[in-house]
């Protein structure tokens, strides 16, 4: 992970007030999912799996136009909030 960690962006809300924002992790995470550790990543960051499939289905959207498509990225939109806000409140808990 070290060889990553220098081109990695540092959170500025941490740096700033001192606690994680919502996306805190998301890097390390994605980094984890590259080196194949994908206990390690959903650990890190546990919506990198669903951002990573809502992102997958945009991107076929945008190409295939699939009818329902939106009605598609609209739930994995929702359940991507949910598992970022959850994670987030349990980080202070």
């Amino acid at each position: 992970m070290s060889s990553f960690e220098a081109y990695m962006l540092p959170c500025l809300n941490k740096k700033l007030f001192g606690i994680e924002c919502p996306g805190c992790g998301m890097q390390r995470s994605l980094v984890y999912l590259i080196q194949g550790d994908f206990t390690a990543a959903f650990k890190m960051y546990p919506a990198i799996f669903t951002i990573l499939l809502m992102l997958l289905v945009l991107v076929l959207h945008l190409k295939f136009k699939f009818k329902n498509g939106h009605n598609y990225l609209l739930i994995l939109f929702s359940i991507n909030i949910v598992i970022i806000f959850t994670n987030y409140i349990f980080k202070f808990i």
